[in-house]
């Protein structure tokens, strides 16, 4: 058998999966060497997913499965079966109204070309729920499985640490009391999932995060 005839024979081998993607019950088609990466974007039309070196090394392709990073380059879709994935698109329904992981980033200038700033932000979400401060030591350990070519790390960091001030305060980022406090996670940001409509297109059957549709 020809490489070729072999791809096609693989190509042709489908297996139909269900998960929840952001939020919403998500069931496709798909073939059986497709990668998650692939699937969410091409698939679903996440492109904030983005795919670097797509040998698990850059870690920009990151998403949450089961609220922990992977690299969506190294998953197969059909592996995400009956489980959680987020992207960044899950962070906030409402383009006007930013996560305060988000916020964060953006007041600190955490990201030049934005490439790995969609694994950054949900790396940070990650680490951050447990509510627990670190120093920036410890933040650069934890964010060091994602390459960044542009910043220099320090403004993420300085991102990382304001993204905890402001979830352990309630997403105000000052706490009445003075001291840290609040939930962290999305739990943390009331209304962070609206009924606004957004103004991104999504894939056919997929209307994106919790609380959005589709536009007409």
């Amino acid at each position: 058998m020809t490489t070729t005839e072999n791809d096609s024979k693989y190509d042709s081998d489908t297996r139909a999966v269900t998960l929840r993607v952001n939020g919403r019950e998500v069931t496709r088609q798909v073939p059986t060497r497709q990668t998650l990466a692939d699937f969410l974007r091409d698939d679903l039309d996440l492109v904030s997913v983005h795919l670097g070196c797509e040998h698990g090394v850059c870690g920009c392709c990151t998403v949450l499965l089961d609220g922990s990073s992977v690299r969506s380059c190294l998953m197969l879709a059909v592996q995400a079966v009956g489980h959680e994935v987020e992207t960044v698109e899950s962070l906030s329904a409402d383009q006007n109204a930013l996560h305060p992981i988000q916020e964060a980033f953006a007041e600190e200038q955490g990201l030049q070309c934005g490439f790995c700033t969609p694994a950054m932000v949900l790396r940070t979400k990650e680490i951050l729920a447990d509510g627990q401060e670190r120093s920036d030591d410890e933040v650069r350990n934890e964010i060091s499985g994602i390459l960044c070519r542009c910043t220099g790390y320090q403004n993420i960091i300085n991102a990382v640490q304001n993204a905890g001030r402001k979830l352990r305060c309630g997403g105000s980022g000052t706490c009445a009391t003075g001291h840290p406090g609040g939930a962290v996670g999305t739990a943390a940001v009331a209304g962070a999932e609206t009924d606004a409509v957004t103004d991104v297109e999504r894939a056919d059957g997929f209307d994106g995060p919790a609380g959005t549709t589709k536009e007409a």
